[in-house]
């Protein structure tokens, strides 16, 4: 198995785990995409992935659409998506991504989380080089089609890793690829199941059972933050995790 696939098994659990934050996640990235491509999801690709997102985690279809109308709502907020970058106890690394409507108020707050639980916030661009910011697809095999085959025919599209997890296929490929990724599997009739944004760490850092006790404090903290979207770190999981 490859690194990013070990490393996304360990974090999807977690990350899944909450289905009302999981609702909030997906419902605050529908508005953002909505707003910024228009709300018909046949001519906007990104909503067309994320309404794809949400149908994976069983959020309910009127939930959907209230995201969709909250991009043409003049009193709702106007969220915009921020990261912040920063080291946790023991030398962690965290990149944390946000949506927000006040980024004022986010930022006091993210730092706020760092300097109660022994970390710093850095400035933004700080921690790009420990991280590869990664497109993931998951999508259903397709039948006369080998992982072989398809796994030639997609490095021409940005894809450089592809797993087979249970009865899915999960592809990896550049950020930047995204949307050609994503036409090619449309244009050829593959089942997108979900598909979203990854910041995979280059090394893992090892830590006392102590050690990851204060960190987990700290990432628990920031993942409760309702403008936190996504939360991203290079502490190696327990290995009953992986």
């Amino acid at each position: 198995m490859g690194r990013a696939f070990e490393y996304r098994k360990a974090r999807k659990l977690k990350r899944w785990g909450n289905m009302s934050r999981t609702f909030t996640r997906i419902g605050k990235e529908i508005t953002i995409a909505a707003k910024a491509g228009g709300p018909d999801p046949s001519t906007n690709p990104r909503l067309r992935a994320l309404m794809q997102n949400a149908k994976a985690a069983n959020m309910p279809k009127d939930t959907v659409e209230r995201a969709i109308k909250k991009a043409t709502d003049k009193d709702a907020g106007d969220f915009k998506e921020i990261t912040y970058e920063g080291y946790g106890p023991h030398g962690i690394a965290i990149f944390v991504e946000a949506a927000t409507d006040n980024n004022t108020r986010t930022v006091a707050n993210i730092r706020s989380y760092f300097n109660k639980h022994g970390g710093s916030l850095g400035t933004q661009g700080s921690l790009t080089f420990l991280f590869e910011h990664k497109s993931v697809f998951k999508i259903k095999p397709k039948d006369g089609v080998s992982l072989e085959d398809l796994e030639l025919e997609l490095i021409d599209y940005g894809v450089d890793e592809l797993e087979h997890d249970e009865d899915e296929i999960i592809l990896y490929g550049a950020f930047e690829e995204y949307a050609n990724i994503q036409k090619y599997l449309e244009d050829n009739g593959f089942e997108i199941i979900s598909s979203e944004f990854e910041r995979i760490p280059n090394d893992l850092k090892d830590v006392t059972p102590e050690e990851r006790e204060s960190v987990n404090k700290l990432l628990e903290k920031i993942e409760e933050d309702e403008d936190v979207q996504n939360v991203f770190h290079n502490m190696r999981e327990e290995p009953d995790e992986e």
